[in-house]
């Protein structure tokens, strides 16, 4: 069973829980969204495999995940990036940021995710458990695409998305 790190509003380590628990739960926890670019500028999109245990189907963000206990946030994007899309390239830390929202199947993110952006002009090699699809989109598509059919896409896309520090980082 896989465990998250449990933190308080400063990014605190005060525990561990298993995943599906702690999405049951509501509990805050240390997370990571990554935005791979090419060099031209467009976003790698992941389309999540459907089987996901929440917002399968739904296009986000490149991939996302959880640190595991003692595993430096560093390696932890590098790993969950090749495990869910097939590749590594450089990344860094742009911010960080809490949100919390409740899905339709009464599950939680409450998560203090750090947002990592990343340069790749290579094809991903899809895991086929984590993502179904991708695509490449530039960001001003892809906000009309959100502001036309918000549902196709995830609550943390859309939120990491429209946070002011993301622009800034661009």
């Amino acid at each position: 069973m896989e465990q998250l790190i449990l933190v308080n509003k400063r990014d605190k380590a005060i525990g561990f829980q298993e995943k599906l628990k702690a999405h049951q739960l509501g509990q805050l926890h240390r997370a990571f969204s990554i935005f791979v670019f090419d060099s031209n500028g467009q976003l790698m999109l992941q389309r999540r495999a459907s089987e996901k245990y929440h917002c399968g189907g739904l296009w986000s963000n490149t991939c996302c995940g959880h640190p595991r206990p003692k595993e430096q946030l560093e390696k932890a994007v590098h790993r969950r990036l090749k495990e869910e899309m097939g590749f590594d390239c450089p990344l860094r830390e742009n911010f960080e940021f809490i949100y919390k929202v409740k899905f339709d199947n009464n599950l939680w993110e409450n998560e203090y995710v750090h947002i990592f952006f990343g340069q790749y002009n290579g094809l991903p090699r899809l895991n086929p458990e984590e993502a179904s699809d991708w695509r490449w989109s530039n960001l001003q598509d892809l906000e009309k695409e959100i502001r036309a059919s918000p549902e196709r896409f995830t609550y943390w896309l859309k939120k990491e998305l429209a946070h002011p520090k993301f622009k800034l980082c661009r």
